[in-house]
């Protein structure tokens, strides 16, 4: 998920597409001991009626365990080879053989995910991943499977450099030219799709203050209008997938269409992870599986009928981080369900949550405030500021910014490229400024400088570069 920043070994499955709708996915990660071997996976999959899966790795076992199933693939080659496979064509050739051709059609691989959210890769392989892409490509001409095995990377919301309000989604200036031009030329020559992982959890985890939790999890609000483009949203999945489409559009690339790699909602969580629960985790999965299949599109893409993987088919014991990256799982190893979600469209006429698309003028219920920590529990007087913590996940702060700058009506204007705040251009800086607006904004009361564990108050005015801090508004 877009929290790791490491290659993650993960499987994916998509379920029964319906006519005139999407198709739903779930990752299968198996960062844990206690799994089921990859013979009971595939049964556990078709048990539920799943016909699509995508895997993060090539393992023999689980390949072979797919093949005859009738269910499609898609593999990945891992970020740890981007280099290899950019540098030498020759082993962009050898890995198509050795892990794509050598199963190819008993097992039907449908598609290769070259690295996965290679921008917050702490390894810096950036730059080798549209040279890796092109020879795994031309690999595929070379056995004539071109056609039928499309090539792609997934990327993090993170590389957006502004998301909010959807209708100004852009992507990071110092990605368009040297990767997302080439990258999205090379997909749409190819006529392949961009996969994105994004996670409404995150956003909402870092801001319960401020988005509606009815919002976040696909039930009845009134919605919230882009000021950009006059559309209602309805719900924080369908606007962060339309910022990326918005992004898109701003290169001209409005051709390319999406696929969501990784979404999802954990059913258990630390206790300063809010929204993490079993309700809300049942919620958005099956809200979001009732929209996608039945044909929900996003009110930028009305038409769009997207694939999504949710993330993830086993809750994983071996994960590191908070409580919540261990518990994103929809079955247990046991292969008993966490909670109930509707996996077809037989399952779906019982299921029974709020609606998907809100509509209603009542008041929206909203999520209570995180509790402080680290932060201040009463109001402040004297000179005190809100910043980011630089130890902060990159990922959640970048949220947090977000909606910083949007709902949270941060003064987000000095940051912006050429403007006073703009240098150092650090997700950091940026963050603290937008952090420190609000929470001047909002008086500096209790629970203002929290955006879900990222930032902290201090007591000395913060510094970066010749950028003033106000103390109040």
């Amino acid at each position: 998920m877009h929290r790791l920043t490491v290659s993650t070994v993960l499987l994916s499955l998509t379920l029964l597409t319906l006519a005139d709708g999407g198709s739903i996915g779930v990752n299968y990660g198996r960062i844990a001991n206690n799994l089921p071997s990859a013979v009971k996976v595939v049964q556990l999959l078709k048990s539920q009626g799943l016909n699509r899966v995508k895997v993060y790795d090539t393992d023999p076992a689980v390949l072979r365990a797919l093949s005859g199933s009738g269910i499609k693939v898609t593999v990945d080659l891992p970020n740890m080879q981007l280099f290899a496979a950019a540098k030498a064509p020759s082993f962009a050739s050898s890995w198509v053989e050795r892990n794509v051709v050598a199963y190819y059609p008993h097992t039907q691989i449908e598609a290769i995910a070259v690295g996965n959210e290679v921008f917050v890769d702490t390894h810096n392989t950036t730059k080798f991943l549209v040279p890796a892409m092109k020879n795994i490509h031309k690999a595929l001409v070379k056995h004539n499977l071109d056609s039928d095995i499309k090539v792609s990377s997934p990327i993090a919301l993170s590389a957006l450099a502004n998301s909010y309000p959807s209708s100004s989604g852009s992507f990071r200036p110092d990605l368009v030219e040297p990767v997302f031009k080439p990258m999205l030329d090379f997909l749409r020559e190819s006529g392949s799709y961009l996969m994105v992982n994004v996670y409404p959890f995150f956003a909402y985890e870092s801001n319960a203050d401020v988005i509606s939790l009815d919002y976040a999890l696909f039930r009845d609000n009134p919605g919230v209008t882009d000021p950009g483009n006059g559309l209602r949203y309805y719900n924080l999945f369908d606007a962060q997938i339309d910022a990326v489409f918005s992004a898109l559009s701003a290169l001209k690339y409005d051709d390319v269409k999406i696929v969501v790699t990784e979404t999802g909602w954990p059913s258990k969580g630390d206790n300063n992870e809010v929204g993490a629960s079993v309700e809300n985790a049942a919620a958005f999965n099956g809200n979001l599986v009732r929209k996608i299949l039945t044909g929900g599109g996003t009110p930028l893409r009305p038409k769009a009928d997207l694939t999504v993987y949710l993330f993830a088919l086993f809750n994983e014991n071996q994960k590191s981080g908070p409580t919540s990256e261990r518990n994103f799982g929809l079955f247990y190893p046991d292969e008993k369900r966490v909670y109930n979600v509707p996996f077809t469209a037989e399952e779906l006429k019982d299921y029974h949550d709020s609606p998907v698309k809100g509509g209603s003028h009542n008041q929206t219920t909203q999520a209570p405030a995180p509790n402080v920590s680290g932060g201040v529990s009463k109001s402040t007087t004297g000179n005190t500021w809100c910043v980011a913590n630089p130890d902060a996940d990159k990922v959640k702060l970048q949220a947090a910014l977000d909606f910083a700058c949007g709902e949270g009506g941060a003064d987000c204007a000095p940051i912006q490229h050429g403007a006073t705040c703009y240098d150092p251009n650090t997700i950091v800086a940026h963050a603290s400024f937008a952090f420190n607006s609000y929470y001047q904004k909002q008086a500096r009361k209790g629970g203002s400088c929290y955006f879900g564990g990222t930032s902290y108050v201090v007591t000395q005015e913060p510094r970066y570069g010749n950028c003033e801090f106000p103390t109040g508004y």
